[in-house]
């Protein structure tokens, strides 16, 4: 009984150190990688992540009203250029109605006049204004958005009295976008008056010629179509179906590559 006993603690004994040094094996860190490394791995992956919410957001427009003008001034010029409504008052309209790039409209949409959908086909999002819910045009790129809002004003015929005004009569501009009904807000010209004047937008009036500087090579809306990509566009269908080349789609609406959106408005000139 006795040996048998003895022999029955040294199994025992056998096992629990087996056990003890298995536990070390699963609990024992792995320190294949030093710890510094692991922290920097981490740090590196935390700065990619930060540096990728950096590219997404808006980073030209999500600043101070001075960084908005500078950045949408040439945009505005080369609307004035094109559709005679003053770079003053485009750049007014921006940062009022977008709260300088900031708003949700602009940044959701890249809405920046809060134009509503109407007969747009294009992508679209839904805000509360006037009434909730309401359907409002999104862009790829605010630009479009200047685009769309040169056209609002220069194709409907309750605003063609302010083409006759003098270019650099914002006050008219002002005054008279109220009139006609673009806002129903009555100190809506003294708002865009107070932007022009204190931010000097007025200069931005001034030495703009009949035809824009760069990027649009044609001198007149009259001259173009205008056309928003739908599902299945190309740039080679756009330019079959508009008599017209690739290269000349890219040149007018300054695309680098045959890439475009569905949304997009692109601007088009027939060449045959």
């Amino acid at each position: 009984m006795n040996l048998k006993r003895y022999f029955i603690i040294i199994v025992l004994a056998v096992f629990t150190v087996s056990c003890g040094s298995k536990k070390k094996v699963v609990t024992k860190r792995d320190r294949s990688k030093p710890e510094s490394q692991v922290v920097m791995e981490d740090t590196s992956r935390k700065e990619m992540d930060s540096g990728r919410a950096r590219e997404e957001r808006p980073a030209n427009f999500s600043g101070s009203v001075e960084d908005y003008i500078r950045y949408f001034a040439p945009i505005a010029q080369e609307e004035m250029a094109l559709y005679k409504i003053p770079a003053s008052i485009t750049l007014a309209q921006g940062i009022l109605e977008s709260g300088a790039g900031k708003g949700e409209l602009s940044r959701r949409a890249n809405n920046h006049f809060g134009i509503k959908c109407h007969d747009w086909n294009g992508p679209r999002v839904y805000h509360d204004d006037d009434a909730r819910g309401e359907c409002f045009r999104k862009y790829k790129d605010p630009k479009y958005s200047f685009r769309d809002h040169s056209l609002f004003l220069s194709e409907r015929r309750r605003y063609a009295f302010l083409f006759d005004l003098d270019k650099d009569d914002y006050k008219g501009w002002a005054k008279g976008l109220r009139k006609a009904g673009y806002a129903t807000d009555r100190r809506y010209p003294d708002k865009l008056i107070g932007l022009i004047e204190r931010y000097e937008l007025y200069r931005y009036d001034t030495n703009v010629s009949d035809r824009p500087s760069s990027g649009y090579t044609y001198s007149s809306k009259k001259d173009a179509d205008t056309h928003v990509v739908q599902k299945g566009d190309t740039l080679y269908s756009i330019a079959k179906r508009y008599n017209t080349s690739v290269e000349q789609i890219k040149e007018h609406n300054d695309l680098s590559s045959n890439t475009i959106e569905i949304g997009q408005l692109l601007y088009i000139i027939s060449e045959y």
